[in-house]
C-alpha cells in the first residue's frame, strides 16, 4: 500500500518518454480541463504553481521571477546555516580529540578525509538529484520532480551500503598509508569502522536534502543538520567523559555520538519526504528503479562524483606527502597542524558549498523555464556575494592564526609549525570560493564533465607535483608542501571562470 500523494500535486503522470529524455508532454484540452488549468495551448509543460514548502520570497515561483540579488541570498542563507552546523560536528570532534593527544587528532583527521571520500562518492546521486529536481521544478512538471526524488532515495541506500562496505574493508590500508603504527594504528582503524556505520544512514539525509533543494526549500535541511549537530555535540560529550551509567570511552565516544547523530538525521529525511510537506514525497510504487530515470541521474552524477572522488584521490596523496615531510615528532606535528588547518578552513569551504548550492538550485530552475540570461546572472551573483563574505573570513584567519592554533591543540610544535603557513592560507580564500561556487552553477546547469577534467589537472597535475618537490626535493616543511595546494586554488579559480563566462554549459542537455 503506497504512500498517498497529497491532492496539490499535478494529477498528470511522467512518460516513460518524458522522464527519459526531458521532452515536453502536451496534453489535449480534455486533460487541462480535468486538472483545472489551462495552460497556452494544451502544453503542461508551462509553468504552474509550485507546492508548498519551496522559496516563496517575493512570489509564487521566486526562485525563476524574483530579484536575483536576493533570492540568492534568502536561498543561501539557510544553507549556510546547515553548512556551519555541520562543520560543527566536525570541528567538535577535533576539538575533543585535541583534549586526548596528538595521535588522537591524527585519526580523527584521517576519519574526516574519509568522510569526504563518502560525500564524494554520494554525489554520483546527489548532484543528478538536485540537477533534475530543479529543472523540473523550473518547468513546472512537479510530478516528475517528485519521480526523480523518490528513485534518488532508493539509489542512496544502495549508495549507503556500498560505502559502508568500502569504507569498512579500506580502514587498515588507509592507517597504514599514512605511517600509522602501533595504538595510532589500532585506534585509527576501530574509529574508521565504526563510523563506516554512520554511512549507511548519511546518504539518506545527503540525496534527500538534495532533492528538496532542488525545488527551492533550503530550510528544512538547515534544520535536520541543526538536529544532527545537537544530538552529536550531547552523545559525544556524554560517551568521551562519561555520564551516570555511561562509561568514558575515550576516542570511541566521539565516534559512536556521530553515528548516533547520523542516525537521527537518516530518520528525520525520510519522515519529512514521507509528510510531503514539500511536493515531494515517499510513495512504494515510485520507489523501484526504473532504467529511464536511473540513467539520467547518473548520467550527470557520475561525471560529478568521478570529480569528487578524483579531488579526494589529489588530497590524499597530497596526505601522504604531509605524512612524509619530517620524522617523528616533527612530521606528526606538521600532519596535525595539516588537519587543523583543513577543519577550519572549512569556515569558508562550507558557506562557499552554501553559495554553490543556492546557485544550482537558481540555475536548474532559470535553465527549466527557458531564462538563460538570469541563469548566468545568478552564478555571478552567487561568487560576489560569497567572495565578499571569503574576505572578511580571510581576514579572521590571517589575523587571528595564533588564537585559532592554541584553542585546537595544546602541543606547542603543532602551533609553532601551523601558524606561519595557515596566515598564507588565509589570504587564498577568495580564489577558493570562486572555484567552488562557479563549479556548483556548472553542476546546477548539467555540465559535470568540464569540473571533472579541471579537477584532474589540478589535483593531479598540479596540487601534487608541486607539494612533492617543495615540501619533499626542497624540504620546505609544511610551507613547502602547501605551495601545491596553493597552486591547485589558483588554476580551479581561473578555469572555473573562463568555463563560465564562455557560457557554453548554458546549453547541457539533462
Amino acid at each position: 500500500m503506497g504512500l498517498p500523494l497529497r491532492a496539490r500535486s499535478p494529477r498528470w503522470s511522467p512518460t516513460a518518454a518524458n522522464l527519459e529524455t526531458g521532452k515536453t508532454i502536451n496534453a489535449n484540452a480534455s486533460d487541462s480541463r480535468r486538472d483545472g488549468r489551462k495552460s497556452p495551448q494544451g502544453d503542461r509543460s508551462a509553468p504552474i504553481l509550485p507546492p508548498p514548502g519551496s522559496i516563496r520570497a517575493g512570489g509564487p515561483n521566486s526562485v525563476t521571477t524574483g530579484p536575483v540579488r536576493m533570492t540568492l541570498l534568502v536561498l543561501a542563507l539557510p544553507i549556510l546555516a546547515e553548512q556551519l552546523l555541520n562543520t560543527f560536528v566536525g570541528l567538535f570532534d577535533i576539538f575533543l580529540a585535541g583534549r586526548i593527544s596528538a595521535a588522537a587528532t591524527s585519526a580523527i583527521g584521517l576519519a574526516a578525509y574519509v568522510d569526504w571520500l563518502a560525500s564524494m562518492i554520494m554525489m554520483l546521486v546527489a548532484t543528478g538529484t538536485t540537477a533534475l529536481i530543479s529543472r523540473s521544478a523550473g518547468a513546472g512538471k512537479h510530478d516528475d520532480a517528485n519521480h526523480f526524488a523518490n528513485q534518488s532515495m532508493t539509489l542512496a541506500v544502495l549508495l549507503g551500503v556500498t560505502v559502508f562496505g568500502l569504507i569498512y574493508w579500506l580502514a587498515p590500508i588507509l592507517a597504514r598509508y599514512c605511517n600509522m603504527t602501533g595504538d595510532e594504528f589500532e585506534m585509527t582503524v576501530q574509529y574508521l569502522q565504526t563510523g563506516a556505520v554512520g554511512h549507511l544512514l548519511l546518504s539518506l539525509t545527503l540525496v534527500g536534502c538534495a532533492a528538496l533543494r532542488g525545488v527551492g526549500n533550503m530550510r528544512t535541511p538547515m534544520l535536520i543538520f541543526a538536529a544532527i549537530n545537537a544530538v552529536n555535540v550531547v552523545a559525544s560529550l556524554t560517551l568521551v567523559y562519561g555520564f551516570g551509567p555511561v562509561p568514558a570511552m575515550g576516542i570511541q565516544g566521539i565516534v559512536s555520538g556521530t553515528v548516533i547523530a547520523r542516525t537521527v538525521g537518516a530518520v528525520l529525511i525520510v519522515i519529512v519526504l514521507i509528510r510531503d510537506r514539500s511536493g515531494l514525497a515517499l510513495t512504494w510504487r515510485r520507489l523501484p528503479l526504473t532504467r529511464a530515470v536511473t540513467s539520467r541521474i547518473l548520467r550527470i552524477g557520475i561525471p560529478a562524483a568521478a570529480d569528487g572522488a578524483t579531488l579526494w584521490l589529489g588530497h590524499f596523496i597530497f596526505l601522504r606527502i604531509i605524512a612524509n615531510l619530517a620524522e617523528q615528532p616533527l612530521g606528526q606535528a606538521y600532519f596535525a597542524a595539516h588537519i587543523i588547518a583543513i577543519r577550519v578552513e572549512a569556515f569558508t569551504y562550507l558557506p562557499a558549498m552554501a553559495w554553490a548550492a543556492a546557485t544550482a538550485t537558481m540555475i536548474g530552475q532559470s535553465l527549466g523555464a527557458g531564462d538563460l540570461q538570469r541563469a548566468k546572472r545568478t552564478g555571478h551573483e552567487g561568487v560576489l556575494q560569497c567572495g565578499l563574505l571569503s574576505v572578511f573570513i580571510a581576514c579572521c584567519f590571517y589575523f587571528g592564526a595564533s588564537s585559532i592554533f592554541e584553542m585546537m591543540s595544546k602541543d606547542e610544535l603543532v602551533r609553532a609549525e601551523g601558524v606561519g603557513p595557515f596566515r598564507i592560507l588565509a589570504l587564498l580564500q577568495p580564489l577558493l570560493v570562486i572555484s567552488i561556487v562557479y563549479i556548483g552553477g556548472l553542476r546546477g546547469a548539467g555540465d559535470t564533465r568540464f569540473p571533472l577534467l579541471i579537477t584532474i589537472c589540478g589535483a593531479l597535475m598540479v596540487r601534487i607535483p608541486l607539494g612533492y618537490y617543495f615540501g619533499i626535493v626542497l624540504n620546505g616543511g609544511l610551507l613547502g608542501a602547501w605551495m601545491g595546494m596553493f597552486g591547485d586554488m589558483v588554476w580551479r579559480a581561473v578555469a572555473s571562470s573562463l568555463r563560465f563566462g564562455r557560457g557554453k554549459w548554458l546549453t547541457t542537455q539533462v
